[in-house]
């Protein structure tokens, strides 16, 4: 049984991710902004729920004191962000980049203490950093950033293993499941699977990179081939 710490667990890909493993007998914490959410959410799927706020990086460590030891570490917290140079919002360029950035380190940082010789972390990024679009100046810059960060921690953290994913358009995710069909259909057609990415597709993605020894420092796109398209 491994222990596995998932910040941002309460929704979406990070809460697939939870309920997964709790599902195979893992001993599971979720973290989340709110906490009746969080609560709600790790009975929904057996695990713990802590709360905590990436975005307020200076609580973090009071929240996850005394987590102990921690086998596998998925940060997955994120937030929707459009932003343009055109019409740049300042609040909410600094929030992205405190939540994301700032707040995985000192999550890291926190946690430190309980990861051992065969522990891993696994980093959610985005395909952004590839494909901007319009509305992603923050976005996309952020998970550019996800990549130094991952390659900074791998080297900090050795032997613990450091790896990052990188999803396209998740098609059954929340935010894009209620997408018009025209717009779907678009993207699968310049997809060359013909298909686009699902939840199930982005957990194997981080169950595999926890699980391989030799993979570190890698970030692994989750996207059906999309940036051929």
């Amino acid at each position: 049984m491994n222990r596995v710490v998932v910040i941002g667990g309460t929704s979406g890909i990070g809460r697939e991710f939870a309920r997964t493993r709790a599902g195979r007998g893992d001993e599971v914490l979720i973290t989340g902004r709110d906490p009746h959410r969080t609560d709600t959410a790790a009975k929904e799927i057996g695990a713990r729920g802590l709360a905590l706020d990436l975005s307020r990086p200076r609580e973090i460590g009071a929240a996850l004191a005394g987590v102990g030891r921690v086998d596998h570490l998925v940060l997955a917290g994120i937030s929707r962000d459009d932003n343009r140079v055109a019409a740049y919002d300042v609040d909410a360029a600094v929030h992205l980049v405190t939540l994301k950035l700032v707040g995985y380190t000192e999550a890291v940082h926190t946690l430190r203490p309980g990861l051992h010789a065969d522990s891993a972390i696994v980093v959610f990024g985005g395909q952004a950093k590839e494909r901007p679009y319009p509305g992603a100046t923050t976005v996309a810059t952020v998970n550019a950033g996800v990549t130094g960060l991952v390659h900074t921690l791998a080297v900090e953290l050795a032997p613990v293993r450091v790896n990052a994913v990188h999803p396209g358009v998740v098609g059954d995710s929340p935010y894009w499941r209620d997408k018009p069909d025209e717009v779907l259909a678009d993207l699968r057609e310049r997809t060359p699977t013909g298909r686009l990415a699902a939840m199930a597709d982005v957990v194997d993605a981080v169950d595999f990179l926890l699980r391989n020894r030799s993979v570190n420092g890698l970030g692994l796109a989750v996207d059906g081939g999309w940036l051929l398209g």
